[in-house]
């Protein structure tokens, strides 16, 4: 059950609109989705993030908090939590979606879990909210502190691939949806190879996250001491 997951019951029809999605809301003549929570929740999980970021880092400025920060809170980090709470059986959906595969859609659960952490957030408190947010993330967390500046993706696959004699990394970004909630795709190329893909909610945040996952993809092909 999801309120023993969350460790807190939240009032149903606050949590029926969480799970509302716009395609959902559309069909049925509706006028509720859970965009708003979304907005509220996404900002909400940027604050605890951030602070814990920057009680961490103390001597980390700007430049080295955002790439830690986008480690955190972006698209598939959001979505894996989102499947190990189960929360796509939950997702109103309109029969369009639900036939293209919605409820595994890594936008459709990132967005999801920021509605609900908003729900969260409204009827419990900023306190609570950041207790149950801290436990949630808690291995993606412990996974970023680890790796610390490290998360700075762009900087560690250009050094990469520099060691490699590949040249130097390469990013091609498109982008979809309007102008409020944009999300951005980045292909990281090496060599003229593509290796890996990254999404985001900025062109800034995609190419950190593609520029990761190459790192990860092609550390190995380093000579071992």
């Amino acid at each position: 059950m999801l309120d023993d997951q969350l460790g807190v019951v939240i009032e149903p029809s606050l949590l029926e609109l969480a799970f509302t999605h716009r395609s959902f809301a559309y069909e049925s003549a509706s006028k509720q989705t859970n965009e708003r929570l979304e907005f509220l929740g996404d900002s909400v999980l940027g604050l605890i993030v951030t602070e814990e970021l920057y009680k961490r880092y103390p001597d980390f400025d700007e430049s080295r908090l955002s790439p830690l920060r986008s480690g955190i809170v972006n698209m598939r980090a959001l979505a894996d939590i989102a499947r190990e709470l189960d929360l796509g059986k939950y997702i109103r959906l309109g029969k369009g979606e639900e036939v293209t595969g919605g409820r595994d859609k890594n936008s459709l659960l990132a967005d999801a879990l920021e509605a609900v952490i908003g729900a969260i957030y409204l009827q419990f408190g900023f306190e609570l909210c950041t207790q149950i947010v801290r436990r949630l993330i808690s291995t993606t967390l412990d996974s970023a502190f680890a790796r610390g500046a490290g998360l700075d993706g762009k900087t560690a696959l250009q050094e990469l691939v520099a060691a490699l004699n590949k040249g130097v990394p390469e990013y091609i970004v498109s982008e979809e949806g309007p102008d409020h909630d944009k999300n951005f795709t980045a292909v990281a190329v090496v060599a003229g190879i593509t290796v890996s893909e990254g999404i985001g909610k900025s062109k800034r945040e995609a190419e950190q996250i593609a520029a990761r996952i190459a790192y990860e993809s092609l550390k190995n092909e380093l000579p071992q001491p």
